[in-house]
């Protein structure tokens, strides 16, 4: 790839003759054609514009005539007069003892090439072997991340370590070809780390190995954004809960779940504070060592209602209800679903409420198969209605935007969406759902 190595110098009086004022152009446009030719001796190099001064001493370079501004150097021509004279060397030679080693830059491209190749063809064999080539979403996550500018700009070798490691994180989650695991799933156990300290700890050794300022989380939330068809976060906050959406707990204070009416029984000092708030109509935001403090026990038949946008649950508060109620602000986060998967083993009933957009169906979707919930006013006729109601109160609503997604739990929601075209959000439907939640619990 490179010449210099086999040069011998010089001597003293040629190199000063060479490296006079008048040849630096020569030398300098030399030096820069080999390097294209990778190193080649063909071709042409010109010189525009050339001075008395510099024809002159081209001329005595070349033994010819130079008597026009534009001059025109043969490297063929150049090399036999250097071997010819007391350079006693060839052009390549003598050049790079003048302007430093030279490259050949088609070899160098397609070492860089070679090496690119290299990188992906070892991703391609880890995700084999991680059993993600099934999965469409890692193909599109791999090609993504390709074409992107944060890999290339690694060497070779760190950029294949940086990749593998995206791949066995990625592997480690729970991105089964749905974005949530089902109960049998949930029984059979499940890869996902517990925190992300632990999780970055096995994959590369340190538990600062995810942290957010590295390329490797950066890879790694791309593949979860691609599983779950999500834009890369665009904030801290964002990433967090797409960590958490993904099964892996940022920490386990930050995050908080919204409850209201919620009664755990036993005497424990957490189970008496949820009672008593429950009783004072407060909300109480829990965490996720609030979660593991608690041994949950239940009543029996108690029926645990879930709402998407914490407004109902404000409402709900203001209104005095009287039904337990659980907020997922949103996509349930790793500490949403931590609540929701004790209150299931407790034996509660889950009744779950979205909105009516395509992204809030699918999110039903995972929710309702998730704990066998009963959908709460999410059929097509509600829908309808909502619609009509909003309508007739003059409330602008949204066109439904993105592919549309079937309700597994009703066939005929989709069509009735795909046919209205608009989108309903949860708190248009406040009045109707506070009239389910303010009913006494009958059990």
């Amino acid at each position: 790839m490179s010449q210099g190595s086999r040069r011998a110098s010089l001597p003293a009086a040629v190199r000063a003759w060479l490296t006079q004022p008048e040849l630096t152009r020569l030398w300098d446009k030399v030096h820069e054609r080999l390097q294209r030719n990778g190193i080649a001796v063909h071709g042409h190099v010109p010189i525009a514009d050339a001075t008395h001064a510099e024809r002159e001493a081209l001329s005595l370079l070349m033994g010819r005539s130079y008597t026009t501004a534009r001059v025109s150097i043969a490297l063929a021509d150049l090399d036999a007069r250097l071997r010819a004279s007391a350079a006693g060397s060839g052009v390549t030679d003598v050049v790079a003892e003048l302007r430093g080693e030279l490259v050949s830059r088609p070899a160098a491209r397609s070492a860089r090439r070679a090496a690119q190749e290299r990188i992906w063809a070892a991703a391609d064999d880890a995700i084999r072997s991680a059993d993600l080539d099934r999965l469409p979403w890692a193909a599109e996550w791999l090609a993504e991340i390709r074409r992107g500018g944060a890999v290339s700009r690694l060497t070779p070798e760190l950029a294949t370590l940086v990749v593998g490691q995206a791949i066995s994180v990625l592997a480690r989650l729970d991105l089964s070809a749905q974005p949530a695991a089902t109960a049998p799933d949930r029984a059979a156990g499940n890869r996902t780390a517990s925190g992300r300290g632990e999780l970055a700890e096995r994959v590369t050794g340190t538990a600062h190995g995810l942290d957010d300022d590295t390329i490797l989380a950066r890879l790694v939330l791309r593949g979860i954004a691609r599983f779950r068809g999500e834009e890369f976060p665009p904030d801290a906050r964002a990433r967090r809960e797409l960590w958490e959406a993904a099964g892996v707990a940022t920490d386990r204070v930050s995050s908080t779940v919204l409850t209201f009416g919620l009664l755990p029984l036993g005497d424990a000092w957490p189970s008496r504070m949820i009672r008593e708030r429950s009783a004072a109509h407060a909300e109480t935001h829990l965490t996720m060592r609030d979660l593991r403090r608690i041994d949950w026990h239940l009543a029996p038949g108690t029926e645990v209602f879930v709402c998407e946008n914490p407004r109902v649950v404000e409402s709900a508060i203001d209104a005095a209800c009287q039904r337990p109620l659980v907020c997922t602000s949103g996509n349930p986060t790793t500490t949403v679903l931590a609540l929701l998967d004790a209150l299931d083993a407790a034996g509660a009933c889950l009744a779950y409420r979205g909105d009516f957009d395509w992204p809030g169906i699918a999110m039903a979707d995972r929710v309702i198969r998730r704990y066998a919930a009963r959908p709460w006013r999410m059929s097509a006729t509600d829908y309808e209605e909502h619609v009509r109601i909003a309508r007739d109160r003059g409330t602008p609503l949204q066109p439904l935007a993105g592919r549309p997604v079937p309700a597994e739990w009703d066939s005929e929601l989709a069509p009735a969406m795909e046919k209205l075209g608009v989108a309903v959000q949860e708190e248009s439907a406040l009045e109707l759902l506070l009239t389910d939640l303010i009913m006494p619990h009958d059990g």
